[in-house]
């Protein structure tokens, strides 16, 4: 698991890595530092298919700071979901059910499946969510209400991980 056995490893994981899980990285790291635990978690995030190398999407630093959050200044730029991943997080935390089957579909062909906690975004914040209602909808290509719409369902969720994570 995390590196370090009191610490926490949180991927966020989307198709791409421009759009909703680096929103969703920023979100935690914000209410993980406004906790005063920044020192308990190791959070990132990836994409299915991601390019390596991109910064997150411009409407999603529009959007960010537009809730006080410097997003490229706190999150990486795009990588792929990796093997290694498995073991290093403890939880990975799909933004779909396409991302959360294609995170399966590792777990399946990785030498080490490791023993990282693999869940839907939306099934934290509501555990009684089925269907479409699991997913976290792609703003890409919808304009900055979209990326509004996400941020609040990313920061609802997060809020939910985290008191999970860290009662209290």
């Amino acid at each position: 698991m995390s590196a370090q056995p009191d610490i926490v490893g949180v991927l966020f994981v989307c198709h791409a890595n421009l759009c909703r899980s680096p929103l969703c990285e920023g979100i935690f790291h914000k209410l993980v530092r406004e906790r005063g635990l920044a020192d308990r978690f190791d959070i990132d995030s990836a994409g299915c298919w991601a390019e390596p190398g991109s910064p997150p999407h411009p409407l999603s630093v529009e959007i960010a700071a537009q809730h006080g959050l410097d997003l490229c200044a706190t999150v990486g730029r795009s990588r792929p979901i990796e093997p290694a991943d498995l073991t290093r997080f403890d939880h990975i935390i799909a933004m779909d059910r396409a991302n959360e089957a294609d995170l399966q579909r590792l777990v399946r062909m990785a030498r080490d499946p490791g023993k990282a906690r693999i869940r839907l975004l939306r099934a934290i914040a509501d555990p009684t969510a089925s269907g479409p209602a699991l997913d976290v909808p792609d703003p890409v290509r919808r304009g900055i209400e979209a990326y509004a719409a996400t941020w609040t369902l990313l920061e609802r969720a997060c809020v939910a991980l985290l008191h999970e994570l860290a009662p209290g």
